[in-house]
C-alpha cells in the first residue's frame, strides 16, 4: 500500500477566509457559442492560485478536435457530461460516454473529437495550473501563421503533436 501525505500547509491564518468563487450554470461560455462550440472557464489557474484548471467543453455535432498530442508539465483528465467523445488513450480510440473518465498524465499521448452526429459535452482539467485561457482564445487564429510562429505558440503552451 502506497503512503501518501497531505501537501504543504498554504493557508497558514487560524479562523479561515471567505474565498469561495461561485459560477451561476447561466454564465456565458467564455469562447464560442451555447450550445454549438463553446468553452466555459469554470476554474482557472488565477482562481485556483496554480493548482489546477477546470474547463467544460460543449462540442457540436461532427466537431473534431485536436490531432495526436502530449504535455510535458501539465497532466490532462477527461470526464464526459453528455455524448459520446472518441478519446485517444495512446493505445486506441475509445468511445467515451456519459460518466466516462480518462486521465493522461504528462508525456502521454492523446487526442479527442467528436464524430458523432449528436452533440457532446465534456470536462477538462490541467493541473497543475497552467494558462490554458490564452491557447483557447487563440488557436483558431493559427490558420495564417507561419510554421515558425506556429511552433513557437504550441511550445509555449506546453503541447507537442505527432504524426
Amino acid at each position: 500500500m502506497v503512503c501518501m501525505s497531505y501537501p504543504t500547509q498554504v493557508y497558514t491564518g487560524d479562523n479561515g477566509e471567505i474565498s469561495a468563487n461561485f459560477r451561476p450554470s447561466n454564465t456565458p461560455p467564455n469562447v464560442g457559442t451555447a450550445g454549438k462550440d463553446a468553452i466555459h472557464y469554470l476554474a482557472t489557474t488565477v482562481i485556483t492560485r496554480g493548482e489546477f484548471g477546470l474547463y467544460r467543453f460543449e462540442m457540436k455535432a461532427k466537431a473534431g478536435g485536436p490531432k495526436t498530442h502530449y504535455h510535458k508539465t501539465i497532466s490532462e483528465s477527461f470526464y464526459i457530461l453528455e455524448g459520446t467523445v472518441r478519446l485517444f488513450n495512446g493505445a486506441e480510440w475509445i468511445d467515451a460516454q456519459k460518466g466516462d473518465f480518462l486521465h493522461v498524465p504528462q508525456g502521454g499521448l492523446h487526442a479527442f473529437r467528436n464524430d458523432s452526429d449528436a452533440p457532446a459535452e465534456m470536462l477538462l482539467l490541467f493541473t497543475p495550473g497552467a494558462p490554458r485561457e490564452e491557447y483557447f482564445e487563440q488557436v483558431s487564429q493559427l490558420a495564417d501563421a507561419t510554421d515558425e510562429e506556429r511552433a513557437r505558440f504550441f511550445d509555449k503552451h506546453d503541447s507537442y503533436f505527432v504524426e
